[in-house]
């Protein structure tokens, strides 16, 4: 037995229950894993919710780091006692989980398990938006939402190690100093002002080569219309909620521009993509030239203050669990 977070019916962060579980043994192809660490995500929220919903009673989370306990049959490479960290094994809120051998990635020893855990779910999304899903190129102007949010800070690294020139939106004075911190050269807050017009002014009236929106429903207009002809709008996410159809039309009268809606799923769906994303993140945090900022932390009972400070925007950065 082992202490979990479970979700028994969709509903608020009030529906989490820390409880004990069964834990099974590893069948082919899989791992045990100890955790050490959890990462709270956004899409936690959505599985808790209902909004992607999944069989009920399920153990809550996807995303950790920890060391190996045992190992099932027809695994190679990994042996008991290697740290490992992955973005998608079912049930991560847990002392233990079961994690798929092709899903686990090696952690180096100058990476720590928090890290490595802050850094799979959004560190390896926020690889893919601007490494593949729109390849940022050195003096293009891109916009991120939520600038100052676990992905947020990541992308605008990222980009700006590309060469791009970042404009970040943000709600708060302190997430604007976040914002800069990490290297947005421009920062919007929209509580104040309108980042339509403050993003088209600072292109000149031409707008962004891409914008990458994580918040959805409130600023998927705005988003459309900020886009330089031929750019790319890339929604990854839906904090404000999901947006509704879009008519094709759409994307002609903004200047013939892209809409994708891609997931990480596509983007890590061999273990040699998954391992060369997570290779160069670890590495460009074992470099210095990746900061990640760790938001919060909170022992695995506390789950459900985890979702209310996510959900509630109070915080800044990644959130953990501490089985």
């Amino acid at each position: 037995m082992a202490k979990a977070v479970v979700v028994s019916k969709a509903g608020g962060p009030e529906v989490l229950e820390y409880t004990e579980t069964e834990i099974r043994s590893p069948g082919p192809g899989e791992l045990l894993v100890r955790v050490a660490v959890a990462g709270v995500n956004y899409i936690d929220t959505y599985h808790r919710a209902g909004l992607y919903p999944l069989p009920l009673p399920f153990g809550l989370g996807l995303e950790g780091a920890g060391t190996v306990g045992a190992v099932g049959p027809e695994v190679s490479g990994f042996a008991v006692g290697d740290r490992v960290a992955w973005a998608d094994a079912s049930g991560s809120y847990a002392e233990q989980v079961v994690v798929k051998a092709a899903a686990a990635v090696p952690v180096p020893s100058e990476v720590t398990d928090d890290i490595a855990a802050a850094l799979m779910l959004q560190g390896l999304t926020a690889h893919y938006l601007v490494a593949s899903t729109y390849p940022v190129a050195e003096g293009e102007t891109v916009l991120v939402h939520a600038a100052a949010g676990g992905v947020g800070l990541l992308l605008v690294q990222l980009a700006k190690a590309r060469g791009a020139r970042v404009i970040g939106t943000v709600s708060t004075a302190d997430k604007e100093r976040l914002a800069r911190a990490a290297g947005a050269d421009e920062v919007i807050r929209y509580t104040s002002e309108d980042f339509v017009s403050r993003t088209r002014s600072l292109t000149g009236g031409e707008g962004v080569a891409a914008v990458y929106d994580g918040v959805g429903k409130s600023t998927f207009a705005g988003s459309l219309s900020v886009l330089r002809r031929r750019g790319m709008l890339v929604l990854f996410g839906a904090a404000s909620g999901a947006v509704e159809p879009v008519d094709p039309q759409r994307l002609n009268a903004a200047g013939s521009v892209f809409l994708t809606r891609p997931k990480l799923g596509d983007y890590t769906a061999t273990v040699e993509e998954l391992r060369w994303r997570a290779g160069e993140l670890f590495g460009a945090v074992a470099s210095g030239a990746l900061d990640v900022r760790i938001g919060g932390r909170y022992s695995l009972s506390e789950a459900r203050q985890a979702h209310e400070d996510l959900e509630g925007r109070r915080t800044a950065g990644k959130l953990l669990l501490i089985p």
